[in-house]
């Protein structure tokens, strides 16, 4: 697989652009679909071409996707009744791509009411009122595009490694992070919220029980390095102090993190992508005594 440079420098207009797109798609199934635990039916799925949602239905018995096609470099519409339409990403601004989307939505009679403003990010702008000029990159949309392709076969065979309740390897358009959350089977104390640009109810509801999780985080709309990280909630005491194999504690993110770059230029890059993983999991695990025994497997067919 191809880990490719990923370069704020270069890159952060274009990957702006695709996450606040992937806000707006986000948002559709935040109010058009009901709710799944965790807020699991909300994030975006990983494909070959990029980031979709999942299936959502329409008030006529249609159903309805909505991808970032990172190779038509659009938001490609697909329906049950063999409908197809595309937005092109570099529409300039995000009010400009806001404005398409909801012209798209309409012509082909589907929900297009959602939460105007931007969630998780800093001062946000509402997308119909965001007209900052921003040059969407083809190129830069590409190595996103690969650099997760490149990534998903490791999240995917740590995710296989454990029988207990786990998350899909999916993407949340909030922060513009891929994940994957491993939980213990007990309840955590609740959540003290406080996340910006995200409701406490949310928050608490997603922290409801232990859990171990671990992802990829591309900067997005932070114009910042991409890394790799893992974290714990409750957070065990002595977490952050244990040795784990690659990567290290980040005192800013509260969080044990490992740069992408680093992982990049490896000679082995799936395997230090995956002693990361499975060490700072370990961690988790041993201090707070998750029953190991009963909840992991080779990730092999029986």
């Amino acid at each position: 697989m191809n880990w490719l440079v990923l370069d704020p420098a270069k890159d952060h207009d274009t990957l702006t652009m695709l996450h606040l797109a992937a806000q707006m798609l986000g948002k559709i199934r935040v109010r058009h679909a009901p709710w799944t635990n965790h807020g699991w039916h909300v994030a975006l799925q990983p494909n070959a071409r990029g980031l979709a949602t999942l299936p959502t239905a329409a008030s006529d018995a249609r159903t309805f996707t909505l991808a970032l096609d990172l190779c038509r470099q659009a938001i490609v519409l697909t329906t049950s009744a063999a409908e197809r339409d595309e937005l092109p990403l570099a529409a300039g601004s995000v009010s400009a791509l806001h404005s398409g989307l909801l012209e798209m939505l309409g012509r082909h009679g589907l929900p297009s009411d959602f939460s105007g403003l931007p969630n998780e990010i800093a001062e946000a702008v509402a997308f119909a009122e965001d007209k900052q000029p921003r040059v969407y990159d083809p190129e830069s949309a590409a190595r996103f595009r690969e650099s997760l392709a490149a990534m998903l076969p490791v999240f995917e065979r740590f995710r296989a490694g454990f029988t207990g309740k786990s998350s899909p390897v999916h993407f949340w358009w909030g922060s513009f992070d891929l994940a994957v959350t491993r939980f213990s089977g007990r309840t955590a104390p609740q959540h003290p919220g406080g996340v910006p640009g995200l409701p406490d109810r949310v928050t608490r509801e997603a922290y409801s029980q232990e859990v171990s999780s671990a992802g990829f985080w591309a900067g997005g709309a932070t114009k910042a390095d991409a890394f790799f990280y893992s974290y714990a909630y409750p957070e065990p005491p002595g977490f952050r102090e244990h040795s784990i194999a690659a990567g290290g504690w980040n005192a800013d993110w509260q969080e044990f993190t490992l740069p992408y770059e680093e992982v990049r230029t490896a000679s082995e890059p799936e395997a230090v992508l995956t002693s990361f993983l499975q060490s700072t999991y370990e961690a988790a695990a041993e201090l707070a005594s998750w029953d190991r025994a009963k909840m992991e497997r080779e990730p092999i067919a029986p």
